[in-house]
Protein backbone atom coordinates (compact mmCIF):
# COMPACT_ATOMS: atom_id res chain seq x y z
CA UNK A 1 0.00 0.00 0.00
CA UNK A 2 1.15 3.55 -0.61
CA UNK A 3 -0.07 7.02 0.28
CA UNK A 4 -0.46 9.59 -2.49
CA UNK A 5 -1.31 13.26 -2.50
CA UNK A 6 -3.87 13.89 -5.23
CA UNK A 7 -4.40 17.05 -7.29
CA UNK A 8 -6.70 18.62 -4.73
CA UNK A 9 -4.69 18.03 -1.61
CA UNK A 10 -6.26 14.84 -0.27
CA UNK A 11 -4.18 11.92 0.97
CA UNK A 12 -5.31 8.61 -0.48
CA UNK A 13 -4.30 5.06 0.38
CA UNK A 14 -4.41 2.36 -2.23
CA UNK A 15 -2.59 -0.44 -4.01
CA UNK A 16 -0.03 0.59 -6.58
CA UNK A 17 -1.47 0.06 -10.04
CA UNK A 18 0.62 -1.40 -12.81
CA UNK A 19 1.65 1.15 -15.40
CA UNK A 20 2.06 4.90 -15.55
CA UNK A 21 -0.36 7.51 -14.27
CA UNK A 22 -0.96 8.68 -17.83
CA UNK A 23 -4.13 10.60 -18.67
CA UNK A 24 -5.40 11.92 -22.00
CA UNK A 25 -7.04 10.93 -25.29
CA UNK A 26 -5.73 9.07 -28.31
CA UNK A 27 -7.89 9.35 -31.41
CA UNK A 28 -7.42 6.15 -33.39
CA UNK A 29 -8.50 5.43 -36.95
CA UNK A 30 -9.29 1.76 -36.31
CA UNK A 31 -8.42 -0.70 -39.07
CA UNK A 32 -10.75 -3.46 -40.20
CA UNK A 33 -10.16 -6.86 -38.67
CA UNK A 34 -9.53 -5.76 -35.06
CA UNK A 35 -11.90 -5.56 -32.13
CA UNK A 36 -12.14 -2.29 -30.23
CA UNK A 37 -10.88 -4.03 -27.08
CA UNK A 38 -7.80 -5.32 -28.91
CA UNK A 39 -6.94 -1.78 -30.02
CA UNK A 40 -7.35 -0.45 -26.47
CA UNK A 41 -5.27 -3.25 -24.94
CA UNK A 42 -2.47 -2.81 -27.48
CA UNK A 43 -2.17 0.94 -26.92
CA UNK A 44 -2.47 0.61 -23.16
CA UNK A 45 0.49 -1.79 -23.28
CA UNK A 46 2.40 0.34 -25.78
CA UNK A 47 2.26 3.47 -23.61
CA UNK A 48 2.33 1.55 -20.31
CA UNK A 49 -0.85 3.27 -19.09
CA UNK A 50 -2.39 2.03 -15.84
CA UNK A 51 -5.96 2.32 -17.15
CA UNK A 52 -7.68 2.71 -20.51
CA UNK A 53 -11.15 2.65 -22.05
CA UNK A 54 -12.84 3.62 -25.30
CA UNK A 55 -15.73 5.80 -26.38
CA UNK A 56 -18.01 3.28 -28.08
CA UNK A 57 -17.45 -0.16 -29.61
CA UNK A 58 -16.88 -0.56 -33.33
CA UNK A 59 -17.56 -3.86 -35.08
CA UNK A 60 -14.35 -5.77 -35.92
CA UNK A 61 -14.89 -5.24 -39.65
CA UNK A 62 -15.66 -1.53 -39.23
CA UNK A 63 -13.09 1.24 -39.56
CA UNK A 64 -12.96 4.80 -38.33
CA UNK A 65 -12.81 6.85 -35.18
CA UNK A 66 -12.21 5.09 -31.87
CA UNK A 67 -11.47 7.59 -29.07
CA UNK A 68 -9.34 5.95 -26.38
CA UNK A 69 -9.16 7.44 -22.89
CA UNK A 70 -6.17 6.84 -20.62
CA UNK A 71 -6.09 7.08 -16.84
CA UNK A 72 -8.30 9.69 -15.22
CA UNK A 73 -9.78 10.58 -18.61
CA UNK A 74 -11.83 7.38 -18.43
CA UNK A 75 -13.91 9.09 -15.74
CA UNK A 76 -15.26 11.50 -18.37
CA UNK A 77 -16.71 8.73 -20.55
CA UNK A 78 -20.04 8.40 -18.67
CA UNK A 79 -20.65 12.14 -19.11
CA UNK A 80 -20.22 11.82 -22.89
CA UNK A 81 -22.37 8.71 -23.18
CA UNK A 82 -25.30 10.46 -24.87
CA UNK A 83 -23.19 12.20 -27.51
CA UNK A 84 -24.20 11.56 -31.10
CA UNK A 85 -22.08 9.42 -33.41
CA UNK A 86 -21.87 9.70 -37.20
CA UNK A 87 -21.29 6.81 -39.60
CA UNK A 88 -20.96 6.31 -43.33
CA UNK A 89 -21.90 2.89 -44.63
CA UNK A 90 -22.85 0.93 -47.71
CA UNK A 91 -25.88 -1.33 -47.96
CA UNK A 92 -25.62 -4.24 -50.36
CA UNK A 93 -29.04 -5.27 -51.70
CA UNK A 94 -30.30 -8.77 -52.43
CA UNK A 95 -29.20 -10.71 -49.35
CA UNK A 96 -29.84 -10.82 -45.62
CA UNK A 97 -27.09 -12.40 -43.56
CA UNK A 98 -26.93 -13.99 -40.11
CA UNK A 99 -24.80 -11.10 -38.82
CA UNK A 100 -26.45 -8.35 -40.92
CA UNK A 101 -23.07 -7.63 -42.52
CA UNK A 102 -20.84 -9.26 -45.13
CA UNK A 103 -19.17 -11.61 -42.63
CA UNK A 104 -22.32 -13.66 -42.00
CA UNK A 105 -24.02 -16.46 -43.89
CA UNK A 106 -26.77 -15.57 -46.35
CA UNK A 107 -30.12 -16.53 -44.80
CA UNK A 108 -32.47 -14.91 -47.35
CA UNK A 109 -32.04 -13.53 -50.86
CA UNK A 110 -33.95 -11.70 -53.57
CA UNK A 111 -33.44 -10.60 -57.17
CA UNK A 112 -35.48 -7.46 -56.52
CA UNK A 113 -33.62 -4.13 -56.50
CA UNK A 114 -35.24 -0.96 -55.13
CA UNK A 115 -35.64 2.23 -57.12
CA UNK A 116 -34.14 5.42 -55.73
CA UNK A 117 -37.61 6.89 -55.34
CA UNK A 118 -38.70 3.89 -53.24
CA UNK A 119 -35.65 4.28 -50.99
CA UNK A 120 -36.30 8.00 -50.53
CA UNK A 121 -39.89 7.23 -49.57
CA UNK A 122 -38.78 4.63 -47.00
CA UNK A 123 -36.03 6.60 -45.25
CA UNK A 124 -38.25 8.96 -43.18
CA UNK A 125 -39.48 6.00 -41.11
CA UNK A 126 -35.86 5.45 -39.99
CA UNK A 127 -35.34 9.02 -38.77
CA UNK A 128 -36.21 10.54 -35.41
CA UNK A 129 -37.25 8.32 -32.50
CA UNK A 130 -37.38 4.73 -33.74
CA UNK A 131 -37.37 1.21 -32.32
CA UNK A 132 -34.50 -1.01 -33.39
CA UNK A 133 -33.84 -4.70 -32.78
CA UNK A 134 -30.12 -5.46 -32.32
CA UNK A 135 -28.42 -7.95 -34.67
CA UNK A 136 -28.14 -11.56 -33.52
CA UNK A 137 -24.37 -11.05 -33.53
CA UNK A 138 -24.15 -8.17 -31.05
CA UNK A 139 -22.88 -7.39 -27.56
CA UNK A 140 -26.39 -7.38 -26.05
CA UNK A 141 -26.63 -9.63 -23.00
CA UNK A 142 -29.14 -12.50 -22.97
CA UNK A 143 -29.44 -14.32 -19.63
CA UNK A 144 -25.99 -13.08 -18.68
CA UNK A 145 -24.33 -14.09 -21.96
CA UNK A 146 -23.36 -11.98 -24.94
CA UNK A 147 -25.62 -12.45 -27.93
CA UNK A 148 -22.65 -12.98 -30.25
CA UNK A 149 -21.46 -15.94 -28.14
CA UNK A 150 -24.91 -17.56 -28.29
CA UNK A 151 -25.16 -16.84 -32.01
CA UNK A 152 -21.88 -18.68 -32.62
CA UNK A 153 -23.42 -21.70 -30.90
CA UNK A 154 -26.33 -21.58 -33.32
CA UNK A 155 -28.86 -20.14 -30.87
CA UNK A 156 -31.50 -17.92 -32.48
CA UNK A 157 -32.64 -15.27 -29.98
CA UNK A 158 -35.74 -13.16 -29.68
CA UNK A 159 -34.01 -9.87 -28.94
CA UNK A 160 -36.12 -7.00 -27.67
CA UNK A 161 -36.41 -3.81 -29.70
CA UNK A 162 -34.69 -0.76 -28.22
CA UNK A 163 -35.32 2.92 -28.68
CA UNK A 164 -32.88 4.96 -30.78
CA UNK A 165 -32.81 8.58 -31.88
CA UNK A 166 -31.62 9.03 -35.48
CA UNK A 167 -30.82 12.70 -36.06
CA UNK A 168 -29.95 12.27 -39.75
CA UNK A 169 -30.00 9.52 -42.36
CA UNK A 170 -29.08 10.74 -45.83
CA UNK A 171 -28.14 9.20 -49.15
CA UNK A 172 -24.59 9.92 -50.34
CA UNK A 173 -24.47 7.56 -53.35
CA UNK A 174 -26.76 5.12 -55.17
CA UNK A 175 -26.37 2.30 -57.68
CA UNK A 176 -28.71 -0.50 -58.66
CA UNK A 177 -27.06 -2.91 -56.23
CA UNK A 178 -25.81 -0.65 -53.43
CA UNK A 179 -26.74 2.38 -51.37
CA UNK A 180 -24.34 4.64 -49.46
CA UNK A 181 -25.75 6.44 -46.42
CA UNK A 182 -24.52 8.82 -43.72
CA UNK A 183 -26.23 8.48 -40.35
CA UNK A 184 -26.01 10.48 -37.12
CA UNK A 185 -27.58 8.79 -34.12
CA UNK A 186 -27.60 8.60 -30.35
CA UNK A 187 -26.42 5.95 -27.95
CA UNK A 188 -26.95 2.29 -28.74
CA UNK A 189 -27.45 2.47 -32.49
CA UNK A 190 -26.74 -0.51 -34.74
CA UNK A 191 -25.98 0.44 -38.34
CA UNK A 192 -26.37 -3.20 -39.35
CA UNK A 193 -29.96 -3.17 -38.10
CA UNK A 194 -30.72 -0.12 -40.27
CA UNK A 195 -29.47 -1.98 -43.36
CA UNK A 196 -31.41 -5.13 -42.46
CA UNK A 197 -34.68 -3.34 -41.68
CA UNK A 198 -34.48 -1.03 -44.69
CA UNK A 199 -33.93 -4.02 -46.96
CA UNK A 200 -36.87 -5.83 -45.37
CA UNK A 201 -39.15 -2.82 -45.77
CA UNK A 202 -38.20 -2.50 -49.44
CA UNK A 203 -38.71 -6.24 -49.98
CA UNK A 204 -35.23 -6.83 -51.38
CA UNK A 205 -33.17 -7.72 -48.26
CA UNK A 206 -29.95 -5.98 -47.40
CA UNK A 207 -26.80 -6.07 -45.28
CA UNK A 208 -23.88 -3.78 -44.49
CA UNK A 209 -20.96 -4.14 -46.88
CA UNK A 210 -18.81 -1.32 -45.50
CA UNK A 211 -18.94 0.73 -42.28
CA UNK A 212 -16.84 3.66 -41.09
CA UNK A 213 -17.36 5.92 -38.06
CA UNK A 214 -16.75 9.58 -38.81
CA UNK A 215 -17.39 11.20 -35.42
CA UNK A 216 -17.80 10.20 -31.78
CA UNK A 217 -17.84 12.06 -28.43
CA UNK A 218 -17.40 15.34 -30.30
CA UNK A 219 -14.16 14.19 -31.98
CA UNK A 220 -13.83 13.69 -35.77
CA UNK A 221 -11.93 11.02 -37.65
CA UNK A 222 -9.98 13.69 -39.55
CA UNK A 223 -8.06 14.35 -36.31
CA UNK A 224 -7.33 10.64 -35.74
CA UNK A 225 -4.09 8.76 -36.38
CA UNK A 226 -3.92 5.40 -38.11
CA UNK A 227 -3.51 2.58 -35.60
CA UNK A 228 -0.51 1.21 -37.52
CA UNK A 229 1.27 4.59 -37.40
CA UNK A 230 0.73 4.94 -33.64
CA UNK A 231 2.18 1.48 -33.03
CA UNK A 232 5.14 2.06 -35.34
CA UNK A 233 6.06 5.56 -34.10
CA UNK A 234 5.21 5.22 -30.37
CA UNK A 235 4.98 9.00 -30.30
CA UNK A 236 3.28 10.35 -27.18
CA UNK A 237 2.55 13.61 -29.01
CA UNK A 238 -0.59 11.89 -30.36
CA UNK A 239 -2.04 11.95 -26.82
CA UNK A 240 -4.40 14.88 -26.31
CA UNK A 241 -4.77 16.48 -22.86
CA UNK A 242 -7.92 16.04 -20.82
CA UNK A 243 -8.59 19.74 -21.30
CA UNK A 244 -9.14 19.11 -25.04
CA UNK A 245 -12.29 17.08 -24.37
CA UNK A 246 -15.10 18.37 -26.62
CA UNK A 247 -18.71 18.77 -25.49
CA UNK A 248 -17.72 19.52 -21.89
CA UNK A 249 -17.38 23.17 -20.95
CA UNK A 250 -14.52 24.34 -18.72
CA UNK A 251 -14.61 26.61 -15.70
CA UNK A 252 -11.68 28.08 -13.76
CA UNK A 253 -11.43 27.61 -10.01
CA UNK A 254 -8.93 29.01 -7.52
CA UNK A 255 -6.60 26.85 -5.41
CA UNK A 256 -8.83 27.37 -2.38
CA UNK A 257 -11.91 26.39 -4.37
CA UNK A 258 -10.08 23.30 -5.67
CA UNK A 259 -9.38 22.25 -2.08
CA UNK A 260 -13.04 22.84 -1.15
CA UNK A 261 -14.19 20.69 -4.07
CA UNK A 262 -11.73 18.01 -3.00
CA UNK A 263 -13.38 17.87 0.40
CA UNK A 264 -16.84 17.55 -1.13
CA UNK A 265 -17.91 21.11 -0.39
CA UNK A 266 -20.33 22.86 -2.72
CA UNK A 267 -19.08 26.17 -4.08
CA UNK A 268 -21.64 28.88 -3.46
CA UNK A 269 -21.18 30.47 -6.84
CA UNK A 270 -22.39 29.40 -10.22
CA UNK A 271 -22.10 30.03 -13.92
CA UNK A 272 -24.64 31.23 -16.43
CA UNK A 273 -26.51 28.18 -17.68
CA UNK A 274 -30.00 26.82 -18.18
CA UNK A 275 -30.79 24.38 -15.38
CA UNK A 276 -27.79 22.16 -14.62
CA UNK A 277 -24.77 21.75 -16.87
CA UNK A 278 -21.68 19.57 -16.65
CA UNK A 279 -18.25 21.17 -16.80
CA UNK A 280 -14.57 20.42 -16.25
CA UNK A 281 -13.16 22.41 -13.33
CA UNK A 282 -9.63 23.63 -14.05
CA UNK A 283 -7.14 25.08 -11.56
CA UNK A 284 -4.63 26.62 -13.93
CA UNK A 285 -3.53 23.77 -16.22
CA UNK A 286 -4.68 21.10 -13.78
CA UNK A 287 -8.02 19.35 -14.33
CA UNK A 288 -9.65 19.04 -10.91
CA UNK A 289 -13.04 17.42 -11.31
CA UNK A 290 -16.13 16.96 -13.42
CA UNK A 291 -18.66 19.28 -11.80
CA UNK A 292 -22.37 20.02 -12.05
CA UNK A 293 -23.04 23.75 -12.32
CA UNK A 294 -26.12 25.86 -11.82
CA UNK A 295 -26.56 29.61 -11.64
CA UNK A 296 -25.88 29.42 -7.89
CA UNK A 297 -23.62 26.42 -7.17
CA UNK A 298 -20.75 24.21 -8.37
CA UNK A 299 -20.68 20.62 -7.10
CA UNK A 300 -18.36 17.69 -7.80
CA UNK A 301 -19.74 14.77 -9.80
CA UNK A 302 -16.42 12.96 -10.29
CA UNK A 303 -13.01 13.92 -8.93
CA UNK A 304 -9.93 13.70 -11.16
CA UNK A 305 -6.86 12.65 -9.19
CA UNK A 306 -4.07 14.12 -11.28
CA UNK A 307 -0.81 15.90 -10.57
CA UNK A 308 0.89 18.58 -12.67
CA UNK A 309 3.73 16.14 -13.40
CA UNK A 310 1.32 13.87 -15.24
CA UNK A 311 -0.69 16.49 -17.11
CA UNK A 312 -0.19 16.42 -20.88
CA UNK A 313 -0.18 19.96 -22.24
Amino acid sequence: MKATLNSIGRIEMGRRKKGRDLSGWILVDKPAGMTSSAVVNKLRWLFNANKAGHGGTLDPDATGLLPIAFGETTKLLPFLDEAQKTYEFRVNWGAQTSSDDASGEVIASSDLRPRLSDIEAALPSFRGDILQTPPQVSAVKVDGQRAYDLAREGVVMDLKARSLFVAALDISAYTTDTLDLIMSCGKGGYVRSIARDLGAQLGCFGHVEYLRRLSCLGFHVDAASAFEDIVENRDENVILPVSKTPLIAQIDVTEDEAIDLGHGRVLERGIECNGECIALAMCGNLPIAVVACTNQTIEVRRGLHMSLENVIS
